[in-house]
């Protein structure tokens, strides 16, 4: 006989309302509750009538994820994260990539909408973005992530990315470092946010700001190792005293550091490279990358929880969930003297 939320109601001695929140992911219900509520129900293998829910509520329990590339990590363990907490509510996960194509996250947001789902999710790669939506589908009520665009006033989670530029720099800045070069990407609030972390920590440690030392190339997402390779390679060409890289992601730290290595420069020695992201890999790497860990993981659980709070209300005031950095340190901006 199929398992019925009374029936989990009654062996934990709570309401069936309760069990109804826990599965609708109302944010009323305590931790230790919800819990107790989901371990049953993954004891009991709960499987709740979507459709039956659906025609009662009129939601669909699908939440559709637009993001530039599937293939770069970031994104991929986002989507994971963000699909691990939606599963705990019965959510069903649409995903879809705009192959960094403004014209291919139109149609995909286009065909998402279609198919109705509660919420919409955008990393969005357009620069000047000033609306999601077509004519008609003002009614889905969406979350941007990763990338902000303050003029469309909607709720936002991501990474400190200003946060993200000031530590890097400092770091390298606190081992000596004086010649700090920074490979950015094109000009979306990541790259935007960081580069004015590193300029504004250079300045506040009395160094100068020399745009000269900023390189910057527009496919760091997906191309990031090859487009930090030919970035690299410009900096020493023009720059051969540079002493210090930070760079937008680990990908493109990775191509700049195999540039370094192919002009006879030493990794730390020479020069110092700190990436963002903290990629799984990351320590296995020739030289172990230091990286900024924005906490990817973090952030969809935090996309995923209030993704299910717009689901549920449609109308919430728009807040942004910014979520603090962590430093990294590993072989590739040791000092000397700390090998």
């Amino acid at each position: 006989m199929a398992v019925r939320l009374k029936d989990i109601a009654r062996d934990l001695n709570v309401s069936t309302v309760t069990v109804s929140k826990v599965l609708r992911g109302n944010p009323d219900i305590s931790e230790a509750t919800r819990a107790r509520v989901l371990q049953r129900m993954q004891e009991l293998n709960y499987q709740p009538n979507m459709l039956a829910r659906g025609l009662a509520s009129g939601r669909t329990y699908t939440v559709g994820l637009v993001v530039p590339d599937l293939v770069q990590t970031y994104f991929a363990e986002f989507a994971k994260s963000l699909s691990e907490v939606l599963r705990e509510t019965g959510r069903a996960l649409i995903i879809a990539s705009s192959e960094d194509n403004p014209a291919i996250e139109q149609s995909e947001i286009r065909t998402i909408l279609s198919r109705g789902v509660d919420v919409l999710l955008v990393a969005s790669c357009q620069q000047n973005l000033t609306s999601i939506y077509q004519s008609g589908d003002e009614r889905t009520p969406y979350l941007l992530i990763d990338r902000n665009y303050p003029e469309l006033d909607a709720p936002f989670v991501g990474g400190d990315d200003f946060g993200v530029g000031r530590m890097a720099t400092q770091h390298l800045i606190d081992t000596g470092r004086k010649r700090i070069a920074h490979i950015t990407g094109r000009p979306l609030s990541p790259s935007l946010e960081r580069a004015r972390g590193y300029r504004e920590t250079l300045a506040a440690n009395q160094l100068p700001v020399d745009e000269s030392l900023v390189v910057r190339f527009d496919h760091m997402d997906e191309a990031g190792d090859r487009e930090g390779y030919a970035a690299m390679q410009r900096l020493l060409q023009e720059h051969p005293d540079v002493d210090a890289v930070f760079c937008y992601n680990d990908l493109a730290a990775i191509g700049a550091m195999e540039a370094a290595r192919d002009a006879g420069r030493s990794i730390p020695g020479d020069i110092a490279f700190v990436g963002c992201g903290n990629m799984r890999y990351a320590r296995y790497l020739r030289t172990p990358l230091t990286s900024i860990d924005h906490g990817t993981d973090r952030l969809g659980q935090q996309a995923g929880r209030l993704a299910i709070q717009l689901a549920e209300q449609p109308n919430l005031e728009p807040r942004s969930v910014l979520l603090e950095p962590t430093l990294v340190i590993r072989e590739s901006s040791l000092t000397t003297s700390a090998k």
